[in-house]
């Protein structure tokens, strides 16, 4: 069974991890703690240098195991995350054999909302009032065990969109709650958001995607923020739907 871990338990080796998972966790903090090349989502930094977020070390995402563990980890998440602070996500490490690797944009994306959808398939409890079922309406978010969440996704087939780029596979969740004093209404919310643009336009080598939104704006889908492409398209309808109601039929 995956557990979960703190910045300050895996340097102080409290933990036994596997190479790969010690090298990814490595890479993270190469990525989001340099301070020359400064990663732009700003929450996520500030969140990693106060020891705000919190880690899993999973197996190969293609494996029922592996979405159980899931599953498992993200059940005891919601339950603990408002005790770890305002910054607060959950970063799920996918350990990724060659053949993983040498997937395309196409491939992850798919893969990415299969497990989005294998989530919610073994989710136990109802879907939280206020936030739609709809993914075409503006309130939708994922939700697991009663809690919503901004869901993301890193791969090694991004290269254009670097903040969208890991040595593995790897997902994070951000409770939504995060976002109550960080929005479009509040003086930091569209300091923030202005800090981010600047900072993913100096980062990525193609401009900001246009589905970047703030939750809850009318015109904003905030599925199309969870994987994004390399260019500046996305599907044109919401696959974690269309899963939805192909397992249901099936």
């Amino acid at each position: 069974m995956a557990e979960i871990y703190s910045k300050a338990m895996i340097e102080n080796k409290q933990m036994v991890l596997e190479d790969w998972a010690r090298e990814a966790f490595q890479s993270f903090q190469n990525m989001i703690a340099d301070d020359e090349n400064t990663y732009p989502c700003v929450p996520g930094r500030i969140g990693f240098l106060s020891d705000q977020l919190r880690y899993a070390f999973l197996g190969d995402p293609r494996e029922e195991k592996t979405l159980l563990d899931a599953a498992d980890v993200l059940k005891k998440y919601g339950m603990v995350s408002r005790e770890t602070g305002k910054y607060a996500s959950l970063v799920m490490f996918y350990k990724s054999p060659a053949e993983l690797q040498r997937y395309s944009i196409e491939e992850f994306e798919d893969l990415f909302w299969s497990i989005l959808t294998g989530l919610s398939m073994k989710d136990q409890v109802p879907w939280p009032e206020g936030i739609s079922k709809d993914p075409s309406h503006h309130t939708w978010e994922f939700c697991f065990h009663g809690e919503p969440y901004f869901a993301f996704c890193a791969t090694p087939a991004h290269h254009l969109r670097r903040s969208r780029h890991f040595p593995s596979f790897m997902m994070a969740f951000q409770p939504r709650w995060v976002f109550e004093q960080m929005n479009d209404s509040t003086q930091l919310g569209r300091n923030m958001k202005k800090m981010i643009r600047k900072r993913l336009a100096d980062y990525d080598e193609t401009p900001i995607h246009p589905a970047l939104k703030w939750y809850g704006q009318e015109d904003n889908h905030e599925w199309m923020q969870y994987f994004l492409r390399e260019d500046d398209s996305s599907p044109s309808k919401c696959p974690f739907h269309n899963m939805m109601n192909a397992n249901k039929k099936s």
